[in-house]
């Protein structure tokens, strides 16, 4: 027989007489029917962190260990359950609801999933992230509504849960905002200059729930800024216009098109794009909406073509003075003025496309977030403008020679 042979035969003779087993999902893809108790995790460590503890352990000296598994409770009424496989020598439990002591069982598992005797060892986590943001809860009048903000300093995934009094005067949810961001803040529209009750409290994903903090809120006056008094305002340095589609588009209270489109490409090609308009009244500005060329009967322009992807806002209640507008690297801090006296209102971007898929694909999703219109706040400390200058840094395309709006919707106190 030759020497391949011959190995082959081995080989195949060593297999044979291995141990019967069978492969399973788990720590370890082995299952065993050998039924002995395992030994218990011995020298154990506790390091606490916010709302939870690492537990380090030394293994008992077995190759039948599958993983270790810990039980506890994480408050009055849920508990949860934890495992660590036998490669590793710690264990992480969380989702803790206060900095108290919490008892927390161990257990090591065999392949056979037999269970050793337990060890119960006592952690005391820091202050759970939940808990962190609930004193750090301002909220404060604002257009129409409240403005809600809340620190979460660990980064950690929270929920700010606002709540107010329906019209029975019962207390119902009103917004759920969850966010690892370190600052959260939005606002909530809708409301008369009545004064009115608003709560928040917080809650994290482990179901823990703060108490919740109250504020009497009188909204600020807010309507919509009067489009039958808009007009063009056409300086020096504003972009042609082209195709027809002339600025007024942009306050026709039609979000589809036609809307305002520069010419394409603008020559002799000025960038970053301006133009300009009066709004007829100053106002305190609040919020703006807008609309981008979406599907109409030349194609599907959603995230495409001549969208704006960044610009800027620039407002001045004082008789325009036309001037070349900073680009993107150049801009005074929002609430800045210019040399020429344009006031920086923001800058802005287009969100991105929910389903993430590439263009030109989209989802029903991203088609409804697209025909809504993308809502913006205006900085709350600026000052009454009445005159707007629209600067499109970069359009969606990155080819940045043509931009193009449908429709654009303004809020605030003209009063």
């Amino acid at each position: 027989m030759k020497a391949y042979k011959i190995s082959s035969f081995i080989l195949l003779l060593v297999l044979a007489l291995q141990p019967g087993c069978k492969k399973t999902d788990g720590y370890n893809t082995i299952v065993s029917n050998d039924k002995t108790k395992p030994g218990v995790v011995t020298n154990i460590k506790v390091t606490n962190f916010n709302g939870g503890a690492y537990i380090t352990y030394d293994l008992p000296d077995s190759k039948n260990i599958l993983y270790v598994q810990a039980q506890y409770k994480i408050n009055d009424k849920a508990s949860r359950q934890t495992k660590s496989s036998y490669y590793s020598d710690s264990i992480t439990v969380g989702g803790f609801a206060k900095s108290q002591d919490y008892q927390v069982t161990l257990w090591t598992v065999s392949r056979a999933e037999v269970r050793s005797d337990s060890v119960v060892v006592t952690v005391h986590p820091d202050t759970p992230a939940y808990r962190k943001t609930l004193p750090t809860v301002t909220m404060s009048p604002d257009f129409s509504g409240v403005h809600i903000m809340a620190l979460n300093k660990l980064r950690a995934p929270v929920g700010v849960i606002t709540i107010t009094a329906d019209i029975q005067n019962k207390l119902q949810v009103i917004s759920q905002n969850y966010s690892d961001k370190d600052t959260i803040q939005f606002s909530l529209r809708g409301y008369d200059t009545i004064p009115r009750q608003f709560g928040v409290y917080i809650t994290d994903k482990w179901g823990n729930i703060s108490d919740t903090v109250f504020n009497n809120i009188k909204p600020l006056y807010e309507s919509q800024m009067d489009k039958s008094k808009f007009m063009p305002y056409v300086l020096g340095t504003d972009a042609p216009t082209g195709f027809g589609w002339v600025i007024q588009n942009i306050w026709d209270g039609n979000t589809g098109s036609p809307g305002y489109h520069t010419t394409q490409p603008i020559q002799p090609l000025v960038w970053p794009a301006v133009i300009t308009f009066d709004m007829g009244e100053t106002a305190k500005l609040s919020r703006y909406i807008i609309w981008d060329r979406g599907i109409d009967g030349s194609g599907n322009w959603l995230w495409q073509a001549g969208a704006p992807l960044t610009w800027v806002l620039w407002g001045r209640s004082s008789t325009p003075v036309d001037e070349t507008m900073p680009d993107a690297d150049h801009l005074p801090p929002v609430g800045g003025v210019t040399p020429n006296g344009w006031v920086n209102l923001g800058f802005f971007t287009l969100p991105d496309k929910p389903s993430g898929l590439p263009n030109p694909q989209y989802t029903n999703d991203d088609l409804s977030f697209w025909n809504a219109g993308f809502s913006y706040n205006f900085d709350f400390n600026l000052p009454k403008v009445r005159y707007i200058r629209f600067e499109c840094l970069q359009n969606v395309s990155k080819t940045n020679t043509f931009f193009n709006i449908e429709e654009m919707t303004f809020y605030g106190d003209p009063r």
